[in-house]
């Protein structure tokens, strides 16, 4: 399993930042390998965290490669200030299977 976790300074958005969001997620919700994902805000220090799981480097490419994606990023520093990106291979996980992960696709 991988993660692609996405830290950030919020400034104010906008509905092209809202539209473009929700779009991105949508698509990445169905790549085949998307396993799930999770949100967090730490409100005292303004920062957003957004990690997504996946099966494998291959879906999570197929998220870096999508058009969406790229517009996003070229557009960045209208909605979000210092940013960090991390890319991580999960060995493993203790305790509750799924604790806090959103959006996980339903298994076959």
């Amino acid at each position: 399993m991988y993660t692609s976790t996405f830290i950030f300074e919020a400034k104010t958005y906008d509905e092209d930042f809202h539209q473009l969001n929700d779009t991105i997620a949508e698509r990445a919700r169905k790549i085949p390998g998307f396993l799930g994902e999770e949100e967090w805000h730490n409100p005292v220090a303004g920062l957003h965290s957004e990690v997504y799981y996946w099966e494998s480097l291959e879906a999570l490419q197929q998220l870096i490669g999508m058009p969406d994606h790229k517009d996003a990023k070229s557009q960045y520093e209208r909605w979000i200030g210092a940013h960090r990106v991390v890319i991580a291979e999960v060995l493993s996980t203790y305790g509750q299977p799924g604790l806090g992960i959103e959006h996980v696709p339903i298994q076959s």
